[in-house]
């Protein structure tokens, strides 16, 4: 299983209102499900840097699976488009706001690779 920690800037709404900041979150997940690229650009910035742990399934140790560009976010979402390889229909899909504070706000993000925990400032 991939645990991942996610860390971008979003745009949302001047006033933190939860309902445009879930959706700049399901932006995100639905994007990499989709392979929809520009959900992916409405809900990241190009100073996107998504790290990763997988955990090997023989030592069950974590160990860093590198990190992900907003570049490769767009590229692994156009990929996912063209190769129509979309997340199956019954992938986890979940997206918890955990906090919103002024300008930031946090959120677990449940995929079919794992939990992203997501800083959108």
């Amino acid at each position: 299983m991939n645990a991942s920690l996610c860390i971008f800037s979003g745009l949302f709404a001047q006033a933190p209102d939860k309902e445009n900041i879930t959706r700049a979150y399901l932006d995100y997940l639905e994007g990499f499900h989709e392979g929809d690229s520009t959900k992916l650009a409405r809900s990241l910035q190009p100073t996107l840097h998504k790290n990763g742990l997988w955990k090997d399934k023989i030592t069950l140790k974590y160990s860093p699976a590198g990190y992900m560009t907003f570049q490769q976010a767009k590229d692994y979402a156009n990929n996912v488009s063209t190769k129509k390889n979309f997340a199956k229909p019954d992938a986890p899909e979940s997206v918890l706001v955990l906090d919103i504070q002024n300008t930031i706000a946090s959120a677990r993000v449940t995929a079919w690779w794992g939990v992203d925990y997501i800083l959108l400032f």
